[in-house]
């Protein structure tokens, strides 16, 4: 069975790619825990070990105390074959002091069997930890720890014991691990709803404020021509009175944007493609009624008149822009110029809006010359 790096993605029985719980985390503070958890343990064993002479228990006694506290930077390391050095050298230090060197107490292991739990995939987890309670099972079965010393005793309490606290730490760390991926995830959601919510006013303000501001220039312009000419004052009154109306309409349509209270109708699209367009000297063949549509799709096919229709004002110098309806697509042709197939922010934008309806859009130059926008919803 090969290691894999603790880079590399996924998450697997052997290769659960996660560095623990203690990157960025691990400091002087846990040495100090650490220290206070090792006390009961290892000052007991070292201060025997002196007594009787034993300078080598001593030593493998400050290995074993210096790897428990270095454990949390030790499980934290990207390569997943350093993390299980470690838990077999620990692992080995304990067996080596409960089996070897006559220390006495089972519960020492749990000082190697802890930093396996909370650090090693669960595969390496089961083999290493489920491996030691195993063998202490069959030792005390078989009768063998008689042989080791005579304060190497177990129960099987104390097994039960050992492999409910393992458990326990194993799983509390999953579930730190899942806090911290949730939270992770919980900020990316926040990034990527402002992200959208960026896109969605953007798109509307180009939807509204494009038509809206197309229209001014037209009648802007038309009542600047009417002055010049000295001719049709009472037009070019009227003209002005229309860009105050729009620019008045653009202003709260920004403002309902903003707040998301607005609401684009087909009918009300239909109106003011046909204002606007007069503005602009092209004629438009507009259907009567939009009763054939399906009423939920008044309101993205609204949209497509917009764009469309201010495109058209804008790019094609048409002399015709034709509209047609049917119960789940619409059409708007103009026969101008024509221009690039899918091309411009707007035409992106509307693109967009129709596949969160489950739709389509078919943007390009007509065959018989022009310019066609086709909107479809399967």
């Amino acid at each position: 069975m090969a290691l894999q790096s603790a880079n590399e993605p996924g998450e697997g029985w052997w290769d659960d790619h996660s560095t623990g719980p203690f990157v960025g985390r691990a400091s002087r503070r846990w040495v100090l825990l650490g220290l206070g958890v090792l006390a009961p343990f290892a000052i007991p064993v070292t201060v025997d070990a002196v007594g009787r002479g034993s300078w080598a228990t001593v030593a493998v006694v400050a290995a074993y105390a210096a790897c428990y506290l270095a454990f949390p930077w030790a499980v934290s390391v990207p390569d997943l074959r350093r993390r299980v050095a470690f838990g077999a050298v620990i692992l080995a230090l304990g067996w080596t002091l409960f089996a070897v060197l006559d220390t006495g107490g089972v519960y020492g292991l749990l000082y190697a069997m802890i930093p396996i739990a909370m650090g090693l995939p669960r595969a390496w987890m089961i083999v290493l930890d489920g491996g030691t309670l195993l063998a202490l099972g069959v030792l005390e079965a078989l009768g063998a720890l008689d042989l080791i010393g005579e304060t190497t005793t177990i129960a099987y309490s104390d097994l039960w014991a050992m492999f409910g606290i393992t458990v326990a730490l194993f799983f509390m760390v999953r579930l730190i691990r899942t806090v911290r991926s949730l939270r992770r995830a919980n900020a990316t959601i926040a990034a990527l709803a402002v992200d959208a919510e960026r896109e969605r006013l953007a798109r509307d303000l180009h939807d509204i404020l494009g038509h809206s501001l197309t229209t001014i220039t037209v009648k802007a312009g038309a009542a600047r021509r009417l002055l010049e000419t000295g001719r049709g004052e009472a037009r070019a009154i009227e003209e002005i009175r229309d860009v105050e109306a729009l620019s008045r309409s653009a202003l709260a349509d920004v403002r309902a944007t903003v707040s998301e209270y607005r609401t684009v109708t087909l009918a009300g699209e239909l109106a003011g493609a046909r204002a606007a367009l007069r503005a602009a000297d092209i004629d438009a063949d507009l259907p009567r009624a939009v009763d054939d549509v399906a009423p939920a799709l008044h309101a993205v096919f609204g949209y497509v008149v917009r764009e469309a229709v201010t495109n058209a004002i804008r790019h094609s110098q048409a002399a015709t822009v034709t509209i047609r309806l049917g119960p789940d697509w619409i059409t708007v042709t103009d026969d101008g110029r024509g221009g690039a197939r899918g091309a411009g922010t707007g035409l992106r934008g509307l693109a967009e809006r129709l596949a969160a309806a489950g739709g389509t859009l078919d943007a390009g130059p007509a065959p018989g010359g022009g310019f066609t926008v086709r909107a479809e919803v399967a």
